[in-house]
């Protein structure tokens, strides 16, 4: 059995348009010891930062989600904070769905469906990765 990486004390943004899957990864992630914000889509998501003094340092958002989709959120918030750590996730495949949706190839990436250690691997990884305001 994989052994599970070390959590945080960091705050991430979780964006995610299917509830059973938000709720599992607030669940393992809260376990990690992180605190998690979360919203049901990229608009939700522009509220809860608009409205909230909370700070996040990741965050962790579908690609693909009705209204306003990860990579147009992304471009939002880093109007703001072009710092931000993100990390994607989506459950398709098929280059020709997911890639045009995505602006940069060297993004941080997690295929659905995702284990509680891969996701909270993922998300140690994100966090210790090192952002320059130009990517």
């Amino acid at each position: 059995m994989p052994e599970t990486p070390s959590g945080g004390s960091e705050t991430l943004l979780l964006v995610e348009d299917e509830d059973a899957v938000r709720s599992l990864a607030k669940r393992v992630l809260v376990n990690q010891g992180y605190t998690v914000l979360e919203a049901a889509n990229g608009h939700e998501a522009l509220e809860l930062v608009a409205n909230t003094d909370a700070a996040f340092d990741l965050v962790l958002t579908d690609v693909i989600m009705p209204h306003l989709g990860g990579p147009e959120l992304v471009s939002e918030l880093r109007q703001r904070r072009p710092d931000l750590r993100v990390l994607y996730m989506s459950g398709y495949t098929h280059a020709d769905k997911l890639m045009p949706a995505l602006p940069d190839p060297t993004f941080a990436f997690l295929q659905k469906p995702f284990s509680p250690e891969n996701l909270a691997r993922k998300i140690r990884e994100s966090l210790d990765t090192v952002v320059s305001a130009s990517s």
